[in-house]
């Protein structure tokens, strides 16, 4: 787990290597073991007073589009520096309009050993339709407590973050 002021400092060099005008905002930069996830906020296409919700859902894509196309070669260039300096894969994604776009992000593989009541689980949710493995039925599981659990992992990282600063302030701290 990275500390909050490991992050800070991640979402900083971001901030200041991003090239200038990149994003209209930089909104998120998150990181676990294995990635950096890059957010930032780009401008919405001008449309007239009277466009319908398709003609706008349209013309968010296209701009999400075209901004991943144009700035392809300078999110490598920046990603390459990243992935050496912090050592982790640099995904990217963009808000326009409120609609969230990501590109190319890491899908890492998990291992994990279930018992059969746990595995059961996993093969209902495959039975019913609702995955089509294990792995897509965990997957599935993983984020149903995500979305239903935000406060108490929030909470959970918190206490984690004061873990760690607790044990650098330790008589083996350097």
């Amino acid at each position: 787990m990275i500390t909050n002021e490991q992050e800070q400092a991640l979402r900083g060099w971001f901030a200041g290597r991003l090239p200038e005008g990149l994003f209209a905002e930089l909104l998120d930069v998150t990181v676990d073991r294995e990635e950096i996830t890059v957010i930032g906020r780009i401008p919405e296409p001008d449309l007239a007073a009277e466009a319908s919700e398709v003609e706008r859902a349209a013309s968010l894509d296209g701009r999400i589009s075209e901004f991943r196309e144009r700035t392809r070669d300078e999110r490598i260039k920046v990603a390459r520096e990243a992935e050496h300096r912090f050592g982790r894969k640099v995904s990217w994604g963009v808000e326009c309009g409120g609609k969230r776009a990501m590109y190319t992000t890491v899908s890492a593989p998990v291992m994990t050993r279930l018992r059969q009541p746990e595995r059961q689980t996993l093969d209902t949710l495959i039975a019913g339709g609702v995955a089509r493995s294990r792995s897509e039925a965990l997957a599935w599981c993983v984020r149903l407590v995500q979305r239903n659990a935000d406060t108490w992992l929030s909470d959970l990282r918190d206490s984690l973050e004061h873990v760690q600063q607790v044990r650098a302030q330790g008589p083996d701290a350097e």
